[in-house]
């Protein structure tokens, strides 16, 4: 009984060599669907990028958009407070704390 034919292991690998010449022949002679099939995969991979980039450029606009109106309103905010500050100091009747807060804003009297 030990003497039996070969181990099922060599008789897998003969069949999976086997295997893989039949891919590989196969692949020879039917190379161009190969090359077809690769150049549409590379074709599809980039308009895959290319539409992850285009919603990605869209985002930035919105941010950016977003952003633009944020810092318009913190000039308004910012002008608001310097000309109240402004008017509180001109009630003042020595005028030195508004003539320096002009200063400090670098505004002419």
């Amino acid at each position: 009984m030990s003497s039996s034919s070969a181990p099922p292991s060599s008789s897998a690998g003969v069949q999976n060599s086997k295997k893989s010449l039949g891919f590989i022949a196969n692949a020879v002679k039917r190379k161009d669907s190969f090359i077809q099939f690769f150049a549409m995969t590379g074709i599809l991979l980039l308009s895959v990028r290319s539409l992850g980039q285009k919603y990605r450029l869209h985002n930035l606009q919105e941010d950016t958009t977003a952003l633009k109106e944020e810092q318009e309103a913190l000039a308004e905010r910012t002008r608001n407070i310097k000309r109240d500050l402004l008017h509180e100091a001109s009630l003042e009747p020595t005028g030195l704390f508004a003539s320096r807060l002009r200063l400090l804003f670098g505004e002419r009297e």
